[in-house]
């Protein structure tokens, strides 16, 4: 009879052992965010990624961890990291996680990924993908319009297909509406070097451009000091930075990092991710420009209205690379 009881006990402890195995992941969704080496409060990219996972959490439910990159060489540990913890997805920030990206999804086949601004092809891995031209050509637009004398800067982070997509959609834009003003490009080499950020600001403003736009991280937070300090216009990006400099930010370009990041948190919540490319520009909302400061004029909110409507329709194909832009002919509007 006792060992009929202890048998009767031990089942049961069996099948609650069981039961509980079955159902801890029917708990709350966890999902982790490696930021590139800019970090949280980069002002741009980075942060741009959490306030949309942000909203997931408050929306959705879901719980949001961080691991902040101080190098590239942490992109695979803190890969490594997350997915031994069993994340329901892991999200690195940045095209620079592409060979890491690749190794983890290899070591962890079952974990669900998510990389923004790169393509690794991998049945776990989505692939969040932006057309940085479309926005960068409404910016180019409004900077063409508005520069008084004719000398424009654009301040790249490191040298890459990625950011030259910025620097021919900003040149394309410029040369639709004002073919003859010159544009002086400059590379950082770096996503957070600050200090490097404003003095090449500074250097171009001494050569006469009085509008530069930065696609550079935290390099921009030095341009935006410098267009404070000495009274030019900066052009923000990733997301609204006129709060950095209300008086000195003529627009942003907007690359919405926060959708990208809320969109497959959902499609994780509802069971429905898939290891794909998924591209944003203009028609999908991924891209766009804002002026919360309010220094656009209406000639200026105007003329970038038409071009986006243009755009969108597919009358214009904004270039993205040196060839293109260079056989880049703007259409009458």
């Amino acid at each position: 009879m006792i060992k009929k009881i202890i048998a009767l006990l031990l089942t049961t402890v069996l099948v609650l052992t069981l039961a509980v195995g079955c159902t801890s992941k029917t708990g709350k969704v966890t999902i982790g965010m490696i930021t590139d080496t800019g970090g949280l409060g980069d002002q741009s990219f980075n942060d741009s990624a959490w306030e949309g996972l942000g909203r997931a959490e408050k929306e959705l439910g879901i719980e949001r961890k961080v691991l902040e990159s101080e190098s590239a060489d942490d992109y695979l540990p803190n890969l490594t990291s997350f997915a031994e913890e069993k994340m329901d997805l892991i999200i690195g920030v940045g095209y620079l996680f592409d060979k890491s990206m690749e190794t983890a999804s290899k070591q962890f086949p079952d974990q669900k990924f998510a990389i923004i601004d790169a393509v690794v092809n991998a049945p776990n891995v989505a692939s969040l993908t932006f057309k940085e031209e479309e926005g960068s050509f409404l910016v180019g637009v409004i900077a063409g319009l508005a520069t008084k004398t004719n000398k424009i800067g654009f301040i790249g982070g490191m040298k890459s297909p990625l950011i030259q997509k910025f620097e021919y959609g900003f040149r394309a834009g410029i040369k639709a509406v004002n073919p003859n003003a010159e544009v002086f490009v400059n590379y950082a080499d770096s996503f957070e070097d600050a200090a490097k950020g404003k003095e090449i600001a500074l250097v171009q403003h001494e050569k006469g451009a009085d509008i530069i736009y930065h696609a550079a991280g935290g390099v921009g937070v030095g341009l935006i000091e410098a267009a404070k300090e000495k009274g030019f216009w900066a052009i923000g990006v990733d997301k609204d930075q006129s709060a950095l400099a209300p008086k000195n930010v003529l627009c942003s370009m907007i690359k919405r990092a926060d959708n990208a990041t809320y969109y497959v948190a959902k499609a994780i919540k509802e069971g429905k991710f898939e290891g794909k490319v998924y591209t944003y520009g203009l028609k999908e909302e991924g891209v766009d420009y804002s002026d919360k400061a309010g220094n656009l004029t209406k000639e200026l909110k105007d003329a970038a209205e038409k071009y986006k409507k243009a755009i969108i329709e597919g009358k214009i194909v904004v270039p993205k690379t040196k060839e293109e832009f260079e056989k880049f002919e703007a259409p009458k509007l």
